[in-house]
């Protein structure tokens, strides 16, 4: 959203550094009005490449619209006929709520040197505005207020208020009063957690094994009957075994881990500091009327110096 961003300077070369510091810094020379003082008393505006100008010897030049914005048009139009500040800052603070900035703004650029930038967008506005206050802006509150202006009438009471008519007053005693309540946080914990893990493990275990052992023994002796009876086809056959490590395994509960809380209780003193009104009593003795001896010593009415 466009914004438009004023900057109030002293004189023209303070207002005439601030424009070259906006174009340096990315700022379009359409983007920049600038409107000199003179020595005359009036606000002329003039081309923002003007060099070597000074207050009080500037020569006015005819404004030409080069931004092309409601703003220029309406500072350029009123050059001509004398009243440009107040018309210029009207077409800025048109509501009605808005009349004490408008009047402000031009008890304060009627006598200054006024550099106005037309802005794109809400990050350039601040950056203009850093800028222009970089480069000596002065600050229209503290100005208005060296050239007479006092806007309009304060409404606030004060703090302390000094009443002078013969009315009651009343001033509010306030006492604060501390409450202390608890609630619970989160101060710490254990978390288990379970996992599998594998080692290697050895154990030693004797083994037999069997081997079928044939042996051939020579003889030369005479067949016996026997021998005739076993003459035929036969097979003998003898097996070998051999034992080997069988493994199994077998789980059992080592060790058993609970987690449980224990409470306990403690006293903790809370220190804190309250506020109360304390309202000192003082009274007012009239130069024309003697001193009242017993009320001001606290006899006579026991009037007390403070009130707690």
């Amino acid at each position: 959203m466009a914004q438009t961003v004023i900057g109030i300077f002293d004189n023209t070369s303070e207002a005439q550094q601030a424009v070259d510091q906006l174009v340096s810094n990315g700022f379009s020379r359409s983007q920049v009005d600038i409107s000199a003082y003179t020595d005359t008393g009036t606000n002329t505006g003039v081309d923002a490449t003007t060099e070597g100008s000074t207050r009080g010897a500037l020569i006015p030049d005819r404004h030409t619209n080069t931004s092309g914005t409601t703003t220029e048009e309406v500072v350029d139009d009123t050059k001509d006929v004398g009243d440009s500040i107040g018309s210029f800052f009207s077409s800025l603070f048109g509501g009605s709520d808005e009349e004490d900035d408008r009047k402000k703004y031009s008890a304060v650029g009627s006598r200054s040197s006024i550099v106005t930038v037309h802005a794109e967008t809400e990050d350039e506005a601040k950056r203009a505005a850093d800028l222009l206050d970089d480069n000596g802006a002065v600050d229209v509150n503290e100005r208005a207020a060296q050239h007479g202006y006092a806007g309009p009438a304060a409404t606030g009471l004060s703090d302390v208020s000094h009443p002078t008519s013969d009315t009651d007053q009343t001033i509010n005693v306030i006492e604060e009063n501390l409450a202390v309540g608890k609630r619970t946080v989160e101060t710490g914990g254990v978390r288990l957690k379970s996992r599998i893990v594998e080692m290697p493990v050895e154990e030693s275990i004797r083994l037999r094994q069997e081997r079928v052992r044939v042996e051939r023994t020579p003889v030369n002796r005479p067949a016996t009957e026997a021998d005739l009876t076993a003459f035929q086809e036969g097979q003998i056959e003898l097996r070998e075994q051999a034992e080997v490590p069988v493994i199994s395994k077998t789980a059992q509960v080592v060790e058993e881990i609970s987690v449980g809380k224990d409470v306990t209780e403690r006293e903790e003193v809370v220190r804190e500091n309250v506020r109360r009104t304390e309202v000192d009593v003082e009274n007012l003795v009239s130069p024309d009327k003697p001193l009242d001896t017993d009320r001001t010593t606290g006899h006579s009415g026991d009037v007390p110096s403070s009130t707690k």
